[in-house]
């Protein structure tokens, strides 16, 4: 079977507007006000890459995408836009889909651990200030030093309690080390645990590897995660994990050169709230992330009402430009319009400002990367219509796929395995013994501490280290663009 090079993305009054998959690692983004078919548009391209044989994730923000996992029905709606585009090939069909959901209710539970995150991400997930991201990065440093995994939300509480009480001993080579700020970190972490945290972080994490698989046919599978409830109870939840899936891809994937398609497509929805409030520093690590993910095979398509929503930096990164309606209400609007318009190349056929407010629902503004990957000019584009499901999928049809989902039952049991929290308890556990011994016994490390006897900063990390090599998780740890950590990973 010849696996096509490139996906339909429309018709405009000249000319087919196709998406060349050599292409598609250039990034890509759709925008358009509310209820101009931005969510249908994705749903057309998550087909058109899977049909290509390129992997995808997706964020279902609405729950409508899932009709990407059944076949589509003709309409009278749809039937008319088959004849306008002249579509006489079009067969309604459902592409492979694993769900995926944070909570664990729609779809295969999604997790990562703090390990992986790292401070960076966390820091602006708990939304702190420039002070406590600094200890935090002294908590990751203190973790990693000492050979703990930081796995769920109750390591790193046991972490901090351990730091507070020990910040005497410790503040020589960490600095200093606020209690203040510990217990905002701690009051930032019961929120962040109210929000869906204690769900997230854990293991089994998420293997890359099960988001980049192809089927028996040669198509790519679409991995959706259920976004519906996480991005209005925790919408920073959302865009950490999936800014760490693109920091884990990056630092993962080796270079791949010029290739005839990607080897996975992602997609990032409600992509301000990536944007909004997020630190210079943060900013910084998403634009270098952006420029350089593309060598790696991986093509990032965000979906957003307008395109200043993202910043300069990004926005110049993004071949595929998609544009559906905007409104002029107010003169910010207006504004609006005229800056998105200049940021299209121009046609002479029409005027690209006066289109922007003109456009119908299913109807944009397309512009693509030609073969040598030069913008081509702005096109008035009819979008193709999905070959799956309009709409989302039901209760008991999600149920199926995921009974019938090669994860099943791989990430359906959390695991609690040793970590800081354990490692902690430990020493509590032995301090304890010692300071219960007589008199006359001789304690082995006597530290004078509030008239008690505790471990030495060398003596824990031997002991650690021990642990860690004994239960086969010792390697060395490094942390990478975002700060998540890097070689070896999981074993």
């Amino acid at each position: 079977m010849n696996t096509p090079s490139e996906l339909l993305i429309g018709q405009s009054d000249e000319k087919r507007i196709v998406q060349l998959g050599r292409m598609s690692n250039r990034h890509g983004l759709i925008a358009g006000a509310t209820g101009t078919g931005k969510t249908v548009t994705l749903q057309v391209l998550a087909e058109g890459f899977s049909r290509l044989g390129i992997p995808v994730f997706a964020a279902d923000i609405k729950g409508d995408l899932s009709g990407l996992a059944a076949a589509g029905q003709k309409t009278p709606k749809l039937e008319q836009r088959l004849q306008q585009l002249k579509l006489t090939q079009h067969a309604f069909q459902a592409c492979p889909v694993v769900l995926w959901d944070v909570y664990g209710e729609t779809g295969h539970p999604v997790r990562t651990t703090l390990s992986e995150m790292g401070p960076l991400l966390l820091g602006s997930l708990l939304e702190l200030n420039e002070n406590q991201v600094g200890l935090l990065y002294a908590a990751f440093k203190i973790a990693d030093d000492e050979g703990m995994l930081l796995l769920d939300l109750k390591d790193l509480q046991a972490l901090l309690r351990w730091m507070e009480e020990n910040a005497a001993t410790l503040r020589s080579k960490y600095g200093n080390i606020s209690g203040a700020s510990i217990g905002a970190i701690a009051r930032n972490m019961l929120i962040l645990e109210q929000q869906g945290g204690d769900h997230f972080f854990g293991e089994p994490a998420l293997s890359l590897s099960d988001i980049m698989q192809v089927d028996f046919s040669g198509n790519g599978v679409i991995s959706l995660l259920d976004a519906t409830r996480l991005v209005q109870q925790s919408p920073r939840i959302y865009t950490a994990f999936l800014l760490w899936i693109l920091a884990e891809l990056f630092e993962q994937l080796p270079e791949q050169g010029d290739a005839d398609r990607p080897k996975l497509v992602f997609f990032f929805d409600e992509a301000h709230l990536l944007f909004n409030n997020a630190p210079k520093t943060l900013l910084d690590k998403i634009e270098q992330v952006v420029r350089l993910i593309r060598s790696k095979g991986v093509g990032i398509y965000f979906i957003s009402q307008s395109p200043t929503d993202i910043p300069d930096a990004v926005l110049g990164q993004l071949g595929l430009k998609i544009q559906h309606a905007l409104r002029a209400f107010t003169p910010k609007d207006r504004k609006t319009i005229k800056t998105v318009a200049e940021n299209f190349r121009g046609n002479a056929a029409f005027d690209t400002e006066t289109v922007l407010t003109e456009l119908a629902i299913g109807e944009a503004l397309v512009s693509v990367l030609d073969d040598k990957g030069t913008p081509t000019a702005v096109e008035r584009t009819l979008i193709a219509p999905p070959q799956s499901r309009i709409g989302p999928v039901d209760a008991a049809e999600r149920k199926i796929r995921r009974e019938r989902s090669p994860f099943a039952g791989k990430y359906e049991t959390m695991v609690d395995r040793e970590s800081a929290y354990e490692i902690l308890e430990k020493r509590t556990q032995q301090t304890s013994q010692t300071t219960q011994e007589p008199e006359t016994e001789k304690p082995r490390n006597p530290v004078a501490r509030s008239g008690r006897a505790v471990q030495s900063v060398s003596e824990i990390l031997m002991k650690s280290a021990s642990r860690a090599i004994g239960s086969q998780i010792g390697r060395q740890l490094v942390r990478g663009i975002l700060g998540s950590l890097l070689g070896g990973r999981r074993r």
